[in-house]
């Protein structure tokens, strides 16, 4: 396993991430004493970090988590967030973030975050974030409840809007840099890379369009990008490869990104995943998958307030 220095904050962490989103049976139902074994599995072999919500299963993730981790909980890098709790149910508020802390650390079972991350920002006033919420994250570092902080989100700039007013330690993005888009490099790379800020890439497969299995039925990304990530998928299977194993190890080559998160909920799953890590993906492939993928390539779509689109149609 290879491992890279997170920002500035002295966390070293695992090329390859443990996104916990699975374990809320977010992209199905999943059995939780194979969940477990997942997660001792990545554990045992070399992953450290482990990124769950409250969101995430509506705190399903967090509590099996919490379990799965007994025993093991200073060999990981630890990761929560708040602000999101549904759907459509945010709250940044100072108290609710102090509360939502307290709750996460006891279904986690720990009395400390390592990271601890305002959930997709997009959705809520950008000045609530930063007047409110990263101040109070600010402030619970400074208590030792959390090592490092930041913000998360699908809006590129908005994340970065709010970390040009206001310091974060982290920022977690997710599906702006896989095989179907690559705009995180334009729109907020450079800039978290002159500010020392550690970069996280989360959904890899693009919230499972890049699977064979194909993504669920909620999955909001345009018709043609869909259709896009299908045709890869095929290519992919005509040329003996799997199509997840090719976008993961594409992201894994990213030369700043300090952990790419990829969703895993079975020891299968896991052991796949650190396998691809391993391995190179053929060039050659490569650039077929972006051949094809270039009728739809960079787009994405709307997510949270009308004003911190990062386009003006997605």
């Amino acid at each position: 396993m290879q491992y890279a220095q997170l920002g500035r904050t002295g966390l070293r962490v695992s090329k390859l991430g443990f996104g916990c989103s699975p374990l809320g049976n977010e992209f199905g139902e999943r059995d939780p004493l194979e969940a477990e074994r997942a997660v001792h599995y990545a554990v045992d072999h070399g992953i450290n970090y482990f990124d769950v919500a409250p969101y995430y299963g509506r705190t399903l993730a967090e509590t099996r988590l919490g379990a799965a981790l007994a025993g093991r909980r200073e060999r990981v890098v630890l990761a929560t967030k708040c602000g999101r709790y549904d759907v459509a149910s945010f709250d940044f508020s100072a108290a609710r973030i102090r509360l939502s802390l307290e709750e996460s650390l006891r279904r986690l079972r720990t009395d400390y975050l390592d990271v601890f991350l305002a959930h997709d920002i997009e959705f809520v006033d950008a000045q609530q974030i930063i007047d409110e919420a990263v101040p109070t994250l600010r402030a619970l570092q400074r208590e030792g409840k959390a090592r490092a902080i930041g913000i998360t989100g699908l809006q590129l700039n908005a994340m970065r809007r709010v970390a040009e007013a206001v310091p974060v330690d982290v920022i977690l993005s997710y599906c702006r840099y896989n095989p179907l888009i690559d705009d995180m490099d334009a729109l907020l790379t450079p800039f978290a890379r002159s500010h020392g800020i550690g970069l996280i890439n989360a959904s890899p497969l693009h919230m499972g369009m890049l699977t064979e299995q194909g993504p669920p039925a909620w999955h909001p990304a345009p018709v043609d990008v869909k259709q896009a990530a299908r045709a890869i998928v095929e290519l992919c299977r005509e040329r003996g490869a799997s199509a997840s194993d090719v976008a993961l190890q594409f992201c894994l080559r990213h030369p700043y990104v300090a952990t790419t998160l990829a969703g895993m909920a079975t020891v299968d799953q896991a052991r796949q995943n650190i396998q691809a890590s391993e391995a190179q993906a053929d060039a050659a492939l490569l650039e077929e998958i972006h051949a094809l993928a270039a009728p739809a390539y960079n787009r994405s779509w709307r997510s949270g307030r009308a004003e911190n689109q990062d386009y003006a149609q997605n």
